[in-house]
């Protein structure tokens, strides 16, 4: 995103985990490498070869959205749109006050409201067509996250829904990032995703890559000679982007950081010879930046898990920066996989790296030497932090990499308090 492309900056982070319920009690979680994985509770899952999973825990709803939306809204949609609240809130942004065409919304999603769908068929085959929700026409559905975010908020520039399993969420950033270069002020972007309930926890275990370990500590080890799958959990972040000199114009009260540049790539079919399309993704994504390795800080990792898939993932980032020639983090072994959720975390987690200049660590593993990575584990790791990099993958062969960088600020202003009258606000 060089040249004369116009600055795409974060100024509003909205956060929702399983080891922490808003931007401050998380990132405190998060830089304690608190583990929030543990038996299932949502559902039974005694009877399923993996009983174990990053939720949420403390989340009621009713505390936070009208009593209208409850009985149409999936837990995932109920989540999505506390985290769209707080990132406005911390952006100073009131959508109210927004022209009508303003702000728009992208979000990633690998799945729809899978709980409100199971529970609606159920009533289907146990009871009678008369007996499903109307609601079941959109809860269920994919792409309910951005619908519902754009109708609570009024939100009506351009939306849309990427769906990438893990890398969606950050093509979802990056094609907002398209939108304010096309002319639209401000966009929300990101993800949350949750399907642990019965029917989602089948889809995930057809998928071959969970762990069956009931060792919270030792289920999910990426990069580790022990690692044998991940952990499945729910949650993610929504980013508020906008243009860099509109933040400054309007006294944004934060500035996070750029989204300085993003590339995604598709693995070759299996079996065809041609190498894996992460380090390509990785490399592209550095060009679009115009950012040499040796300026890139640290890399947050997608962390699959899995062996040959860490492999690929260690021989991607050897090969661009050289054995262990950069920092490389996972915090997310503490969490589980969020699926779509997962790398707009990583993207909210490289930036408050940024803003406290600390990498924070990937728990419970020990780094096989084989790998070549400067793995951060055990504690935080202080560091200047300028330039990072967030990678992601998803089943079917999806690679993507953004970049992001400390924002310099513009003399005058820019990060300072709000209260300036915002051009593309309504008289």
């Amino acid at each position: 995103m060089t040249g004369d492309r116009p600055a795409a900056v974060v100024t509003g982070l909205g956060v929702a985990a399983p080891n922490g319920l808003g931007l401050a009690d998380w990132w405190a979680a998060v830089r304690a490498g608190r583990n929030a994985i543990g038996p299932v509770t949502l559902f039974d899952a005694r009877d399923y070869p993996s009983r174990l999973a990053g939720e949420i825990k403390g989340f009621d709803a009713a505390e936070h959205l009208p009593g209208r939306l409850l009985p149409q809204t999936d837990r995932m949609t109920r989540i999505a749109l506390v985290a769209a609240d707080w990132a406005l809130a911390d952006a100073g942004i009131d959508a109210e006050e927004l022209a009508e065409y303003a702000m728009g919304v992208v979000t990633a999603a690998s799945s729809g409201g899978f709980a409100f769908g199971q529970r609606e068929l159920a009533a289907l085959w146990s009871k009678g067509s008369r007996y499903v929700s109307a609601y079941q026409s959109f809860a269920w559905f994919y792409a309910v996250n951005s619908g519902q975010i754009s109708i609570r908020n009024g939100l009506r520039g351009p939306s849309g829904v990427l769906v990438a399993d893990q890398a969606g969420g950050l093509g979802a950033i990056a094609q907002a990032t398209r939108h304010l270069r096309g002319g639209t002020p401000v966009m929300m972007a990101g993800a949350v995703d949750s399907a642990l309930c019965s029917w989602g926890w089948v889809a995930h275990l057809a998928g071959g890559r969970l762990s069956t370990s009931d060792d919270p500590e030792g289920a999910y080890l990426p990069f580790d000679e022990r690692a044998a799958g991940h952990v499945a959990g729910e949650g993610g972040a929504l980013l508020v982007v906008e243009d860099a000199e509109r933040a400054r114009r309007r006294g944004a009260p934060r500035i996070y950081g750029e989204i300085a540049g993003y590339a995604a790539t598709m693995d070759p079919a299996p079996g065809s010879g041609r190498p894996p399309g992460l380090q390509r993704a990785l490399e592209s994504a550095l060009r679009d930046a115009g950012t040499e390795p040796g300026e890139v800080d640290v890399v947050f990792a997608d962390a699959a898990g899995l062996p040959e898939c860490d492999l690929i993932e260690a021989e991607a980032v050897g090969k661009v920066f050289g054995p262990h020639g950069v920092p490389v983090t996972a915090p997310k072994t503490t969490t589980g996989r969020l699926y779509s959720g997962a790398a707009p975390l990583d993207v909210a987690m490289a930036l408050m790296a940024m803003r406290d200049g600390v990498i924070p660590p990937t728990a419970h593993v020990t780094p096989f030497p084989g790998y070549d990575l400067d793995l951060v584990t055990d504690r935080p790791r202080p560091a200047r932090l300028r330039t990072a990099v967030v990678l992601a993958r998803g089943r079917g062969g999806f690679n993507s990499a953004l970049v992001l960088r400390q924002h310099a600020p513009h003399t005058g202003g820019g990060t300072g308090p709000a209260g300036h009258r915002d051009p593309e606000r309504t008289p």
